[in-house]
């Protein structure tokens, strides 16, 4: 089922993810672009769907490495619209504190209208974001949600808000039904640590 393709785009993260790690950490940041692949994989989604799933930060984190063009070029049209699907903002403009309540509102709104191919690698990259808060959350206590550019309350906001959308949208989607039940079970413990850190002294 996977192919050169699929290698390929893994040379590729590996090149141009190189000497970055997820936030906070030590960790390479390739593990999570493995892990959403891994996971897109396990909802049944196929070898377009894992390698978007490999490529689904790339145009927000290494647009001067892995362009539109590249894309397109390398994996094909379909792949290219799963990636900026999953795009959360607009390459290139700021990802700051005062832009993240209008960047995330409008990507749950664009969600309500995906197409299923591109839920099911969404879920994926935020069923891997969500295990990550939890496990850091759980470690480090709430300094751990300074890390990010908003507050636990908006983050507990953000991933309730992605917990409906899939829900929703997945409902009886073969295949997507494990992570949907897995994403729903890790919010809620996400949630319930994000309560805590807000009145936290």
């Amino acid at each position: 089922m996977l192919g050169e393709s699929f290698d390929c785009a893994v040379r590729l993260v590996r090149e141009s993810f190189a000497g970055t790690y997820r936030k906070g950490t030590e960790i390479p940041y390739v593990a999570h672009l493995l892990e959403v692949a891994a996971l897109t994989l396990s909802a049944g989604g196929d070898e377009p769907q894992a390698i978007a799933a490999l490529l689904h930060d790339a145009l927000e984190d290494v647009p001067d490495r892995i362009t539109p063009a590249l894309i397109e070029h390398r994996f094909g049209g379909d792949v290219l619209a799963i990636v900026e699907a999953c795009t959360d903002g607009t390459p290139g403009q700021a990802r700051d504190p005062e832009s993240w309540l209008a960047r995330k509102e409008a990507y749950v709104a664009h969600l309500r209208g995906a197409d299923t191919r591109v839920l099911v690698v969404s879920l994926a990259d935020k069923l891997a974001n969500a295990r990550a808060i939890v496990a850091d959350a759980r470690a480090l206590g709430p300094p751990f949600w300074k890390r990010f550019n908003a507050g636990p309350e908006e983050q507990r906001w953000y991933y309730e808000s992605l917990r409906s959308v899939f829900t929703e949208r997945l409902d009886g989607h073969a295949g997507a039904e494990v992570l949907v039940e897995d994403f729903a079970s890790t919010v809620r413990r996400l949630s319930v640590l994000a309560a805590e850190a807000e009145v936290a002294p």
